[in-house]
């Protein structure tokens, strides 16, 4: 064989390797792309360890009128199983030193304990109770966890406006959503830009919005509003996040319910 030869098999055998891969990747099922696209938003947002950040929770109800609380919450990263993350109201007096502390799991139900300082009592949050509201708020108790991708299963819906829309099926049967419609910003690290939540008679419940978001440590992105809208009773709730804080260098002593019970009092 000559080499202009040679050169021509060449050509045709890359040419059927870029056939092949081409079509591998059309090949990508719905399912496998939405899978794909949470695993870069959790490989996006990995190494942050832990942080603190104080924040400001404003209800309002159907009528207009609102109210404020304000809280504290502290994040553990964990690798081998879902972050744990401790929630503290600050203030008003009828709320101060309510805490809740939250294990997320990447399979099975997460474990969920809240503090009243009224009777100096933790209680267990039962899975059968993660869908009712977290302290009167707009947002429920498993609104809380983690987003581990263990606990969906996934399907790319589509690419519109630069975002990509994932519908996420809870695995957990207790949930109280039947689906979420999730979107993310490819071009921001995969950041979770809008959540749609779906209620068990697949009618759309709830609408949070992230909003003014910030870099941290040149890497994370962390959103300074959470704007939660409940569309069937017409109340909302949003969350004014202060600047976050990377460097507490918090473990897991931080998160028990001894020290749930102390950040209660």
């Amino acid at each position: 064989m000559n080499f202009s030869k040679k050169q021509n098999v060449k050509r045709l055998a890359l040419a059927g390797i870029a056939i092949a891969l081409a079509s591998t990747i059309n090949a990508q099922t719905p399912e496998d792309k939405g899978l794909e696209i949470a695993k870069a938003a959790e490989q996006a947002d990995l190494g942050f360890n832990s942080s603190t950040v104080e924040l400001k929770m404003t209800l309002k109800n159907k009528n207009g009128q609102t109210s404020e609380r304000s809280l504290t919450t502290k994040t553990l990263e964990l690798t081998e199983d879902g972050d744990k993350s401790l929630i503290v109201f600050n203030s008003p007096k009828d709320v101060k030193g309510t805490s809740t502390l939250t294990f997320t799991h990447k399979e099975g139900p997460d474990d969920q304990w809240l503090y009243l300082p009224s009777i100096k009592r933790v209680k267990r949050i039962s899975s059968n109770n993660k869908s009712g509201p977290f302290v009167g708020s707009e947002f429920a108790y498993e609104d809380l966890s983690s987003q581990e991708v263990e606990k969906y299963s996934y399907k790319f819906i589509e690419e519109k406006d630069g975002l990509l829309i994932v519908e996420q099926d809870p695995v957990d049967p207790k949930s109280g959503y039947t689906r979420r419609l999730v979107s993310y910003n490819k071009d921001k690290g995969y950041r979770i830009e809008k959540v749609e939540f779906y209620d068990r008679k697949n009618a759309l419940l709830k609408t949070l919005t992230y909003l003014d978001y910030k870099l941290y440590k040149g890497k994370f992105w962390r959103a300074s509003v959470f704007n939660m809208v409940n569309h069937q009773s017409n109340k909302e709730t949003r969350l004014d996040f202060n600047d976050y804080n990377f460097d507490v260098n918090l473990t897991e002593d931080d998160f028990n319910q001894v020290s749930l019970k102390r950040a209660g009092n």
